[in-house]
């Protein structure tokens, strides 16, 4: 199955539990991994045998500022299941990222994958 990436995109939203980041934008890093048979976009070079990953990032920038979420786990399930209502998206892999939410590291989150 190939494979389609969408790295690092940086969204600023409210995520956690704590007070402070209840109400303070904060980074949030998000990449992706749209499993897919992009076989058909690259025999034709039609942009409606594609994957529109321009429209999923757009949806994902959306989703992300509306949902106000307590943990990364439900983030990245919003993440997954709005790319995998996408067609031709078989399986997905979404690491949400916090960065400096910790202290001494770089960033804490999650990674899942869910398939259709």
């Amino acid at each position: 199955m190939d494979k389609i990436l969408i790295k690092n995109l940086r969204v600023l939203g409210i995520l956690g539990v704590n007070e402070g980041e209840r109400t303070t934008l904060r980074d949030i890093v998000i990449s992706v991994t749209l499993f897919a048979d992009t076989r058909r976009a690259g025999q034709t070079d039609n942009l409606t045998n594609c994957v529109d990953y321009s429209q999923v990032i757009k949806e994902i920038r959306a989703l992300v500022v509306e949902a106000r979420r307590f943990t990364v786990e439900a983030l990245a399930e919003d993440v997954a299941n709005l790319c995998l209502s996408r067609p031709g998206v078989r399986k997905v892999t979404v690491r949400i990222e916090k960065p400096g939410a910790v202290a001494n590291a770089e960033s804490v989150g999650v990674e899942i994958e869910r398939a259709n």
